[in-house]
């Protein structure tokens, strides 16, 4: 298990990350997920001992192991450009390490065609770097890494540089390889979608802190922020005024109800998301209510989308079956809307 113990580091004056503690299992493809600047690479630096912390500790089955140098440390990083060697070989690239190390010749050769075949690249093993495709490089760059048999493999969105066909493809190839190896992935990604496709559990990160660490069906039907609720997944909100933990009041004096913080109190500014799959046309007098106009529609196949204006700065979206649009829903219509409270999310909205 790697363990990391009030992590802080500080760049002049700027905090990069501000007392973050964390805890990855062992065999987890754990995934840190956030907007550029939240401090998720220096975090990943960090375990991978290319930054030193400000503060902290990080421990590795109890092993205190941020005092020593990233060589010593049993983990190996994959990093945003893949950094190959332009003259050497695929084969040279990937021995590169295990020369370093002085590992005897005959083992040399095994270890590395093993890694060039649990990435499906020994037939390239001659081929030099330029002569390959943006997904064979990334994959030499895993090999690379895999070969020295880390214990925990660092990626620092490797997958960015790569076209979405391809970043897909190599998503499921990742998963698949993680699985077959058994150890930790730790993935520094930006992409909502990567994270969730690929994450036993995420770390939403947020201005050097950890928001939430959660598995992805958690963090989608559990925000436990409002910085979580609006940044991952698809979320509509309205806001208004708080009535008590639970429910708020709109300008227009609806009252919606949902999934309240324990910290909000009356008369505060809140807000109410509500995912677009959740939002339903017509009455229900169990349900929150909203009367809203509907400003574009969409056909996007398995279902039409809505934007529905609630008021001049307040949008939400709907995801309607066609067979709900049969009687006609038209740019202009004033329309009623619900969506349960148990799919309702209130937070107290930032000042």
């Amino acid at each position: 298990m790697l363990r990391i113990v009030n992590m802080s580091k500080n760049f002049a004056s700027q905090t990069a990350l501000a007392d973050v503690a964390l805890e990855v299992k062992d065999g987890e493809f754990f995934s840190l997920l956030g907007p550029s600047g939240c401090g998720k690479t220096t975090l990943l630096r960090i375990i991978g001992g290319f930054e030193t912390p400000s503060t902290g500790e990080i421990y590795w089955n109890d092993l205190r192991i941020d005092q020593i140098r990233p060589q010593q440390r049993p983990f190996n990083m994959v990093f945003q450009r893949y950094a190959l060697f332009p003259h050497f070989s695929v084969f040279e690239n990937v021995a590169f390490g295990l020369k370093v190390k002085q590992v005897a010749p005959a083992n040399l050769r095994r270890r590395v065609q093993e890694a060039l075949n649990l990435v499906g690249l020994w037939a390239l093993r001659d081929r030099l770097p330029e002569t390959l495709s943006g997904g064979q490089a990334q994959r030499v760059a895993v090999a690379r890494a895999i070969v020295n048999e880390p214990k925990i493999l660092l990626l620092d969105e490797p997958l960015s540089a790569l076209d979405l066909k391809m970043r897909e493809h190599m998503q499921t190839e990742l998963r698949e390889l993680q699985r077959r190896l058994g150890i930790t992935f730790i993935l520094v990604t930006h992409d909502q979608d990567e994270a969730m496709a690929l994450s036993d559990r995420i770390g939403v990160m947020n201005q050097g802190r950890l928001e939430q660490v959660s598995t992805p069906r958690d963090l989608y039907e559990r925000p436990a922020t409002h910085f979580v609720a609006d940044f991952v997944g698809s979320m509509g909100s309205v806001h208004g005024e708080c009535i008590d933990s639970e429910a708020m009041r709109l300008k227009n004096g609806s009252v919606i109800r949902g999934r309240g913080q324990l910290n909000l109190t009356k008369g505060c500014a809140a807000e109410a998301f509500v995912r677009p799959e959740k939002v339903h046309i017509g009455g229900n007098k169990s349900a929150n209510e909203i009367y809203a106009k509907v400003r574009s529609v969409a056909y996007k196949g398995l279902h039409f989308e809505l934007q529905l204006e609630v008021s001049p700065e307040q949008i939400i979206r709907a995801f309607v079956p066609p067979e709900t649009m049969s009687g006609g829903v038209n740019v202009g219509d004033q329309i009623q809307a619900h969506f349960s409270p148990a799919d309702t999310f209130l937070f107290e909205r930032p000042t």
